[in-house]
């Protein structure tokens, strides 16, 4: 396992193996929500072919990944991405689904030119110190809401938006697990969140919450594969569609800008200037994503914020990626027993890995307001419009427009101001 260098990260290989089993476990879902999604608009009978290329997609991207770039980062189709993908492109804009694959197509070859000519790089090199702390910051938070949906601590209300959830056999289920996980991490056992996932679904079988599958092993038939290479890129080039390209160009171009820095602050894998060492390897595989998603006809594959679940359990390689993978392939003749893990099982994993992404908080310096409300701003808007992308967006505008309106237009990198400007744009087409 040197190709991992395990002993230079100071981990070893069961602790890699078990990160990324909590990575996995933290990112299952989407197995069954993306063919969800993109079912609504594809087909129902696109189903279980959407199944098989939602885990080929996350299982072969992941495990490049972890090769290529040998961090603990893993990929899975979007979520954001695979509902404008859905309901924004094929049943708002009419647009078939074989062109609306098409788009993810190109926008993933745009971004792979960025990134192979350093662009992308570069602009990442060029948000200051303090706004890529807000941004880690404002991704905890977001974890943590969606934690506590997926428990139930928290449901939408016409009233106030949201508001505190009903006390039912769910909650008590995760509050239980998140006890555990808390427990389990403070006396530094190691496995706490895979343990506190584990012990969640057991409890919902005993309770009879979740029932155990009658078919243990699904198969594979011909039909599954029809999304795979079906996509119509001469459509998705149409000149009416290129807004549409802008609009998921950046928010797949930020979205993982935002969780690199996360994930990387967590792990310690940012240097002094705030920069990740290998960040071209990192953003190319993520580029691809897009392009692989669109091959198989599931969306854009990025880079998922839950892989801070693997980190926290001490993952530190692409070792914890290929498991993750691996496991995502292995799913695709599992999905009954993958099934039977709620989301509410997964929650103390997502809401006590927001707890530790909110630690960046105490490093910023909040003694200038001209740096300070862009940061507030970041951290704020990320998880209130339920979009990394959006939360960037706001910070970055708001940076540049109260350095120049300061006097302190020196400190603006020109990339990103250019940015703040593709924002603005984005937030009046969007």
């Amino acid at each position: 396992m040197d190709v991992f260098k395990l002993k230079e990260n100071q981990t070893t290989m069961g602790r890699e193996i078990l990160a990324g089993m909590v990575t996995f476990m933290a990112m299952a879902y989407i197995i069954f929500v993306n063919p969800k999604i993109l079912a609504a608009a594809m087909g129902d009978e696109l189903f279980p072919a959407l199944v098989l290329a939602t885990c080929l997609g996350a299982g072969i991207l992941s495990i490049l990944m972890g090769l290529v770039s040998n961090y603990p980062l893993a990929l899975a189709s979007g979520m954001g991405l695979n509902a404008f993908l859905a309901y924004g492109v094929i049943m708002g804009m009419k647009v078939p689904w074989q062109t609306a694959m098409g788009i993810v197509f190109v926008e993933g070859v745009i971004i792979t030119i960025l990134v192979l000519t350093n662009v992308r790089k570069q602009v990442m090199d060029a948000i200051p110190m303090d706004l890529k702390r807000a941004i880690g910051v404002g991704i905890g938070l977001l974890i943590t809401v969606i934690g506590l949906e997926n428990a139930k601590l928290i449901v939408s209300s016409p009233a106030t938006l949201i508001t505190f959830g009903k006390i039912g056999p769910e909650n008590l289920i995760a509050l239980a697990g998140i006890l555990l996980s808390a427990w389990l991490m403070a006396k530094k056992i190691k496995g706490a969140f895979l343990l506190g996932i584990i012990f969640c679904t057991v409890m919902a079988v005993l309770a009879g919450l979740v029932a155990l599958p009658k078919v243990w092993v699904a198969g594979i038939r011909p039909e599954y594969f029809k999304t795979i290479f079906a996509l119509d890129i001469v459509g998705a080039l149409r000149l009416g569609l290129l807004t549409t390209i802008f609009a998921f160009l950046i928010t797949d171009f930020f979205d993982t800008m935002g969780t690199v820095v996360a994930v990387g602050e967590q792990g310690g894998f940012m240097d002094k200037d705030g920069q990740v060492p290998r960040l071209k390897n990192i953003l190319l595989v993520d580029s691809l994503g897009a392009v692989g998603g669109g091959l198989f006809g599931c969306s854009s594959v990025t880079t998922y914020v839950e892989s801070a679940a693997g980190v926290a359990e001490g993952g530190r390689t692409g070792l914890t990626s290929v498991v993750t993978g691996f496991l995502f392939l292995l799913a695709v003749f599992f999905t009954p027993v993958v099934a039977i893990v709620p989301a509410y099982a997964t929650a103390p994993a997502l809401i006590l890995v927001g707890f530790l992404l909110i630690a960046g908080v105490r490093s910023i310096a909040w003694d200038d307001i001209s740096t300070a409300l862009p940061v507030f701003l970041t951290i704020t808007m990320i998880p209130f419009t339920f979009s990394i992308s959006k939360g960037i967006g706001y910070g970055f505008i708001s940076f540049v427009l109260l350095k120049l309106l300061t006097g302190k237009w020196r400190e603006i990198h020109p990339l990103l101001a250019l940015v703040a400007m593709l924002f603005t744009i984005d937030f009046y087409i969007s």
